[in-house]
């Protein structure tokens, strides 16, 4: 069992799939589903690939969602080992993509070959949803496929979505939903000039200041039970030649929101354009929105869940909302019951991202039962 999980999990990492270019993972993935009854409908959109295999015909309807795609492996001679070929390493199991996210995939690859060979007359339907761009634009991936109506027709009761929810320890933590993310670049025009003369400038620094502390003082709304407040932050400010005799004429800086459900996009906007308008400037921001929120307030999948991971590793799953965007939060238009379970986040991005043996043992072992739960209810 442990050899057949880890030749999956090395045949996918040794795909360099860096976003949009899947290289043939999907392909592994859709050859392997293919031989445990699986049929696979393939869709492709420019460069990116994307994955539906099903196996049943009738209710309840799971669906496993993630994505193949990787980010790249950064310097490569930073690398303890080669990141596209799974090595183990005092302990740990190193490649571009084990944790986030082709360990969980392999995982449940496995665990949906373990549960067909257990239960091979099971009522309901298994599904399999992967995307090459969801570490990218995330547009031409699960979201192309709910904009085409493609994914609405398989009815979907839930979604297991397999990012790397764990902090600390395996299953410590779960997600039942997202905050939205709205990002922009705003631009405040002065008048440049020479910095002995200021009378005849307008320093775009000394506006941007009381608009920033504005921006930084605003109270967006409280949160709730399920989500912390809604927060603002400045990534990056531009400003000035690099000279110390010149008033710059703009300034630009990039923000972003990570909102909860309390408020929404629209007000959002409002609210910082109406900080810009009172501030009599000359300025021009660029919107872009990731994603709105999600959340899960339906208990049935969610409890099947955590009663899964108190089952096989003995300890109390938390429940959270934090961390970035995912694609849970399209499913989540189509199925009001999307939980996130995957493993540690610890590595993710990092230059020698790891996982263990046993991490991955025991999140196959967690989806089995979480399989085994919902085709008994």
């Amino acid at each position: 069992m442990k050899e057949e999980l880890l030749n999956i999990l090395e045949e996918l990492v040794s795909f360099k799939s860096i976003t949009p270019n899947d290289s043939g993972c999907q392909l592994y993935v859709s050859k392997y589903l293919q031989h445990l009854g699986f049929s696979v409908n393939q869709k492709k959109y420019g460069d990116v690939d994307n994955l539906i295999a099903k196996k049943g015909s009738s209710k309840p309807v799971i669906a496993f969602v993630g994505h193949t795609d990787v980010v790249p492996a950064g310097n490569l001679d930073e690398w303890s080992t080669n990141p596209f070929v799974l090595e183990e390493k005092n302990g740990k199991l190193l490649g571009r993509g084990v944790a986030d996210m082709k360990g969980s995939i392999a995982c449940i690859m496995h665990a949906y070959n373990n549960f067909s060979k257990k239960n091979k007359d099971f009522n309901g339907t298994l599904l399999i949803i992967l995307t090459s761009d969801e570490e990218g634009p995330a547009v031409d991936g699960i979201q192309r496929l709910l904009n085409e109506k493609i994914l609405k027709k398989y009815d979907i009761d839930f979604c297991l979505v397999g990012e790397p929810s764990s902090k600390e320890k395996l299953g410590d933590t779960i997600k039942n939903g997202r905050r939205g993310s709205l990002s922009g670049e705003a631009t405040i025009k002065g008048q440049q000039g020479h910095i002995a003369y200021p009378q005849n400038a307008n320093n775009p620094i000394h506006l941007a200041s009381s608009i920033i502390n504005q921006l930084i003082s605003q109270k967006y709304d409280n949160g709730n039970d399920f989500f912390p407040p809604t927060s603002f932050q400045i990534s990056n400010i531009k400003s000035g030649y690099g000279v110390e005799n010149i008033i710059p004429g703009e300034l630009s800086f990039s923000f972003n929101f990570r909102y909860s459900n309390e408020t929404d996009e629209a007000s959002l906007i409002s609210s910082v354009e109406n900080i810009f308008k009172k501030s009599e400037v000359q300025y021009n921001i660029k919107w872009r929105h990731s994603g709105e929120p999600y959340l899960t307030t339906k208990k049935d999948f969610l409890e099947k869940c955590q009663s899964s991971i108190k089952e096989i590793i003995g300890h109390e799953a938390s429940v959270s909302t934090d961390g970035g965007t995912s694609d849970g939060r399209f499913m989540a238009k189509i199925c009001d019951q999307v939980i996130e379970l995957g493993l540690l986040n610890k590595s993710i991005h990092k230059i020698d991202e790891h996982t263990t043996e046993n991490d991955l043992l025991v999140l196959s072992a967690i989806y089995e039962k979480i399989l085994t739960k919902v085709f008994k209810s």
